[in-house]
């Protein structure tokens, strides 16, 4: 019997208002990640993909369909409920600087969502030395700010505030994307670590097929607020369908 997934959404659809225009930037989109896996999301600028992620975070409010995570429906849940859920999924930003408050030490960016959903000051502290040690950092950056960091430090933090709550689900918004290519590396092998380690499941969005490639069990190609092909990464890269992803892979090899 197949487990029941982590993640599932149904006829997922996000418009905005432009004026007298609509926009549609997600357009019933209907997935599913298993507990434990790594599903990317690949497309150009603009196809929709930081919109779906935004919407898995509940960041961003769906215009329709459906979304169940561990088979709890969320769109229907009270706002109480809502926030318990939300220590179980959280995200990673693509700008590791600007995402981080630059008036507040590391030790204080860590505490805050340990304070907010009432983790007392002891268990903040031991939580904090813990979220540190993980992503690879000495318990002397705590008294640092951002600005004093390189960007792959900064985005060592980004993801140690993410796993602050102890969450089973992370949304990686192109979390490398600002990075040098060695450092990019560094990165993604963390995020592998601590994804076994932690036993983590990740919707991982990017617009570098060699990135999603490297960390993905399972690959969605965005096009236009669709997903236009969805399978297993080695089938995806060794034979893709859709004329998209092909031009997409050819123009990553070119």
């Amino acid at each position: 019997m197949t487990a029941a997934p982590l993640i599932q959404t149904e006829s997922l659809c996000k418009e905005f208002r432009l004026g007298s225009d609509t926009h549609t930037a997600v357009a019933d989109v209907s997935l599913s990640i298993q507990r434990g896996e790594t599903l990317g999301i690949v497309g150009e600028s603009g196809c929709g993909k930081t919109t779906l992620g935004k919407m898995l975070a509940h960041l961003t409010e769906p215009t329709s369909g459906s979304m169940t995570f561990d088979g709890t429906q969320l769109l229907s849940l009270s706002r109480t409920r809502l926030r318990q859920e939300r220590r179980r999924f959280q995200m990673i930003f693509q700008d590791p600087y600007s995402s981080l408050n630059p008036r507040m030490t590391v030790q204080a960016i860590l505490a805050e969502p340990l304070r907010t959903h009432g983790v007392n000051r002891a268990q903040r502290q031991e939580r904090i030395t813990e979220l540190i040690d993980l992503v690879g950092l000495p318990t002397s950056a705590l008294r640092r700010y951002p600005h004093e960091f390189s960007g792959g430090q900064r985005q060592r933090i980004g993801i140690a505030r993410a796993l602050a709550l102890e969450p089973d689900f992370i949304i990686a918004d192109e979390p490398v994307a600002a990075l040098d290519v060695s450092i990019q590396a560094q990165i993604l092998n963390l995020l592998q670590d601590l994804k076994q380690r932690l036993h983590l499941t990740y919707l991982f969005i990017s617009h570098d097929l060699r990135v999603v490639e490297y960390i993905s069990d399972r690959v969605a190609v965005m096009q236009s607020g669709r997903i236009v092909e969805l399978a297993d990464a080695d089938e995806l890269y060794k034979n893709p369908r859709h004329p998209y992803t092909r031009q997409l892979l050819a123009s990553s090899r070119a």
